[in-house]
């Protein structure tokens, strides 16, 4: 797969849930985020990069994701990828044009095996990067947990050009799309739903900050401090008000595609879940918040 035809990176993601979108002060007076737009049942959010909206809160009758948003560095490339998948035979949703809503962009929507939608676009107007200590910057990973992670790999594989980074023994798996270690991570599971969202803090005394700050709001993590295994990466995770888990991370390992070889990570080597030691394993209560709600996704047809 050639480049103009792979995605370029990751840009944001938007959920919905019944009345998320009245939990905006959370994710604005604690989380560090700031609204970008909003309307009627809908909020997007902002982090201190580039992205015009990282995170979006849509009101809705289903627990789960809107859309998953990734981009692409020009038209070209968007429709390239998109006669890619036409040619494949992909669910696509629909075909590259000037996309409707605030941010503009010239993209499409293709579903990924578990009828999740992704959107592709190139053209989104950019905003001004203001890099802040302790807020975040931009989105670092989605985790989704799949009951066919296998089938859900190969397809981001072999239609979006995703690679793999490591595995977290055959219950894990971390795919890239750009430099950082993974982009999408998959989970092992009985019904697909989100597991959690990272967001990507500017360096490691930013991350700690952001835990202290939510600290004297009363947020505490649900898991963490600690640093992962597969990706390097510290991690703390908190609940939201609708029960979705976030993540604040950073410094995430940086992939060599030239020298780099998927390892395989032990689930029973307590190091391996946690460099430092610090978080423990993560606590029933913990696993069942990250197993999420079935989300029905999109059917086609629906």
């Amino acid at each position: 797969m050639t480049d103009d035809i792979r995605l370029d990176h990751l840009r944001g993601i938007v959920m919905r849930a019944p009345g998320i979108s009245a939990t905006t002060p959370f994710y604005t007076e604690q989380w560090g985020l700031n609204v970008a737009h909003a309307e009627d049942g809908i909020t997007y959010l902002h982090g201190t990069g580039a992205q015009p909206f990282i995170y979006g809160l849509k009101d809705d009758t289903t627990y789960g994701i809107e859309y998953i948003h990734f981009g692409m560095p020009d038209r070209a490339g968007v429709d390239a990828l998109f006669r890619h998948l036409q040619n494949k035979g992909a669910d696509l949703r629909s075909a590259p044009s000037d996309l409707d809503g605030p941010f503009g962009g010239y993209g499409f929507e293709v579903a990924d095996p578990d009828h999740r939608r992704l959107r592709i676009s190139a053209d989104v107007a950019l905003r001004q990067a203001d890099d802040v200590h302790a807020y975040p910057r931009k989105i670092s990973h989605v985790v989704l947990n799949s009951p066919d992670m296998d089938g859900v790999q190969k397809w981001y594989e072999e239609m979006l050009g995703f690679r793999t980074s490591d595995y977290s023994a055959d219950q894990m798996v971390f795919l890239r799309c750009g430099s950082d270690h993974h982009a999408i991570a998959l989970v092992r599971s009985q019904y697909p739903s989100v597991n959690h969202v990272a967001f990507e803090m500017p360096g490691i005394d930013s991350f700690m900050r952001g835990i202290g700050r939510m600290k004297q709001k009363g947020q505490v993590p649900s898991w963490g401090p600690g640093r992962h295994g597969p990706g390097n990466n510290p991690f703390a995770y908190f609940v939201s008000p609708s029960g979705f888990v976030i993540e604040f991370t950073s410094e995430v390992q940086q992939i060599d595609e030239a020298t780099h070889e998927p390892k395989v990570w032990s689930r029973e080597d307590p190091e391996a879940m946690d460099q430092w030691m610090t978080a423990g394993p993560p606590t029933p209560a913990q696993r069942a918040v990250m197993a999420g709600r079935p989300d029905p996704g999109f059917p086609k047809g629906e």
